[in-house]
């Protein structure tokens, strides 16, 4: 079931990927070397996802630059056709009207002709400064040509560095994700791992943001959208939902709804990777599925402190958080998370 109120989903390392960084599990023994080499891959990944992101933006500027000269150009050279046209209508017009005149007759010739020399005279003066307005209607006409052949030129080279641009920035992108596929597709992996032998990953403390809200209550991620709903029945649940699903991507960091202290850390079993929060009044804030955790048991959280990151371990059908808001720190006492949060100010 989704919601009503939807929020756009969006990639989450792109604007915080250098601090979504994770540690290496805490299961003694060989693969303690392993785990912490797995660790710094998603580590290098997500960091070299960072750096893309940042060149892409910076490379996304410099062609929204080059997009708006591009522009520009392109309404200079329409105003420069359209006084070209110009031009060349008013040299047609004064040809045809010297036609009209016998501009073609010699002046020797018309003087012979002419009935009356000085009448003959005074319109060889008008002549003459027609003469005179066709050469500067001439000279005009090309130079106006001659700029929007320069122009053109430009503009073709502006639109060829931003068509060379363009295609830069979508290699990146497509950097971006194939880094951040193969991020998400290794921290799932840890996690499963972890998940599978019942021992979390120590918590990720490294590149967290320290982060002060106003307000004393907010949603467990920041852009989501909502699906499986509290209470709702299906074939994945034994009996009703009970908690309020978010569709996130690995990786998206996991905030505590409110101030409290962890009273939870674990893995393995339905819920796969948990953690749960208690919180003032008696209610406890559970968070599962994840892919890491950030908090340690026994560790205070403030408002928006990160304690995971989102995932898939556990029974899941796919990436997202399951939260839930309990009476109690054992599964069976939930309530409405929607509701308990609207109450506190968060509607989602």
């Amino acid at each position: 079931m989704r919601s009503r109120r939807r929020r756009p989903l969006l990639v989450p390392v792109l604007s915080c990927a250098a601090a979504l960084l994770v540690a290496s599990p805490t299961v003694a023994g060989a693969d303690d070397d392993r785990s912490g080499d797995m660790g710094a891959e998603v580590v290098r990944l997500y960091e070299e996802a960072s750096q893309a992101t940042q060149r892409y933006e910076e490379g996304r500027r410099k062609a929204e630059t080059q997009r708006d000269r591009a522009r520009r150009l392109e309404r200079l050279l329409a105003r420069e056709r359209q006084d070209i046209a110009v031009l060349r209508e008013d040299l047609g017009r004064i040809a045809r009207a010297q036609y009209r005149n016998g501009g073609g007759l010699p002046h020797a010739a018309r003087l012979l002709l002419a009935d009356n020399p000085e009448e003959l005279m005074r319109g060889q003066r008008i002549v003459r400064q027609a003469d005179l307005a066709v050469g500067n209607a001439v000279t005009r006409s090309r130079r106006a040509e001659s700029r929007l052949a320069a122009d053109e030129a430009e503009a073709a080279s502006v639109r060829q560095a931003l068509e060379r641009r363009t295609d830069e920035l979508a290699e990146i992108k497509r950097g971006i994700a194939r880094k951040l596929q193969e991020a998400q597709e290794t921290l799932q992996g840890e996690a499963d791992a972890s998940a599978a032998a019942g021992a979390c990953r120590g918590s990720a403390r490294h590149g967290r943001p320290r982060m002060t809200f106003s307000q004393p209550w907010i949603p467990p991620v920041e852009t989501y959208q909502l699906s499986a709903g509290f209470g709702g029945s299906g074939e994945h649940w034994a009996s009703r939902h009970t908690g309020q699903d978010f569709a996130v991507d690995i990786g998206t960091p996991v905030r505590a709804v409110g101030k409290g202290r962890v009273v939870k850390v674990s893995c393995g079993g339905p819920f796969g990777m948990e953690v749960v929060v208690k919180h003032a009044g008696g209610y406890y804030t559970q968070y599962a599925h994840l892919a890491g955790v950030s908090v340690d048991q026994g560790e205070r959280v403030s408002t928006g402190q990160w304690v995971g990151q989102s995932g898939t371990t556990g029974n899941s059908t796919g990436p997202h958080l399951h939260f839930e808001v309990r009476l109690t720190p054992q599964w069976g006492s939930a309530i409405d998370p929607r509701r308990w949060l609207a109450e506190r100010g968060v509607r989602l």
